[in-house]
């Protein structure tokens, strides 16, 4: 039990593996996902942005009453809101229009001040990340989060994410598999995980339309096709995932990845996002890649509640040309 913890910041963390029972067995690896989804914020990103605010805290940035700025695809933004209501900062979140109207509610419900813009890339100045560093620079006692190139990101997954796993496995694992948008994740637990096994697989998991895996494969920063995941992938090489280690890399198209989460679902118990549909099914990709007898180990990010009106959605699935998966019939018993 993990107690009496010190506020929403105390409670950041030490969440569980859970084996992935049903995928352990089709692909005789242990393949476990890491429980982020049950951080107090709803996400993985808990992490990235208490350590953000830390280190701002630690080297005077950000003082009592400052603001944090950031621009997000949501979580990071849930997870700072959230920090921000706690530590007594204001909250100002910039976010594309794109993303689902779930997690724009849920920053507007924690009082961040939520500014939508429309969708644009990294190039254009107007991009949200881009656009969030202006606002901070012109705004007084702001600062800027920066969760792409803050190393104190990658720093929080390496402190805390990669000596969590590596206990809760014994250092038994052979593989970590996670996709990346700012890289932090990956890249704090790969390197955490690879000075402690130096012979362990780190595997990027990518969407299609995102430029990381063609990088990761073939030093060449170019996309092919699009997804619907929303949070990962990239078009560039951020400050957090430059020299991680990457020993192979896997693409997963979105009726793939929407197939695995339906099956966490029917099989498992899990209701996840796309984002975790894409982990595990890079982690079954890497267990076959293996073989039998090996451990495995992804990242659950967040749960399906923050896009139950698209990835659970069967008109908007249809609007997307993707098709609802369906419940099979249980086998009849003897």
């Amino acid at each position: 039990m993990a107690g009496i913890t010190d506020g929403f910041t105390g409670a950041v963390g030490h969440t569980p593996l859970i084996r992935l029972r049903a995928l352990s067995e089709l692909t005789g690896c242990d393949i476990l996902g890491k429980a982020e989804f049950m951080n107090p914020g709803g996400s993985v990103k808990d992490r990235a942005a208490l350590g953000i605010l830390q280190a701002a805290e630690a080297n005077g940035q950000l003082g009592p009453g400052g603001t944090v700025v950031e621009g997000t695809a949501g979580n990071t933004g849930i997870g700072l809101a959230h920090l921000c209501n706690a530590r007594g900062y204001r909250c100002l979140i910039v976010i594309p229009e794109t993303q689902s109207a779930e997690k724009i509610a849920q920053l507007r419900i924690l009082g961040a001040e939520v500014r939508t813009v429309p969708a644009v890339p990294y190039a254009d100045p107007n991009n949200y990340v881009r656009l969030s560093g202006r606002i901070a620079a012109e705004t007084p006692g702001a600062v800027w989060a920066n969760q792409f190139d803050n190393l104190a990101n990658r720093q929080a997954h390496f402190d805390s994410t990669g000596p969590e796993i590596w206990e809760q496995c014994e250092g038994q694992v052979d593989a970590w598999v996670s996709a990346t948008g700012t890289g932090g994740t990956y890249a704090g637990v790969a390197l955490f995980l690879k000075e402690r096994r130096p012979g362990l697989r780190c595997v990027l998991a990518d969407p299609h339309g995102s430029a990381l895996y063609q990088w990761a494969t073939s030093g060449e920063l170019r996309s092919e096709g699009s997804s619907v995941t929303e949070g990962i992938g990239n078009s560039r090489v951020t400050a957090n995932l430059e020299g991680a280690p990457i020993d192979d890399a896997v693409r997963i198209d979105d009726p793939e990845a929407l197939r695995t989460i339906y099956e966490l679902l029917w099989r498992e118990g899990l209701y996840m996002g796309g984002s975790v549909g894409i982990n595990v099914a890079a982690a079954v990709e890497t267990a076959r890649r293996l073989g039998p007898g090996h451990r495995i180990v992804t990242v659950l990010c967040d749960s399906g509640d923050r896009y139950r009106s698209r990835l659970y959605d069967q008109a908007w699935l249809t609007s997307k040309g993707l098709a609802m998966p369906r419940k099979p019939a249980p086998e009849p018993g003897p």
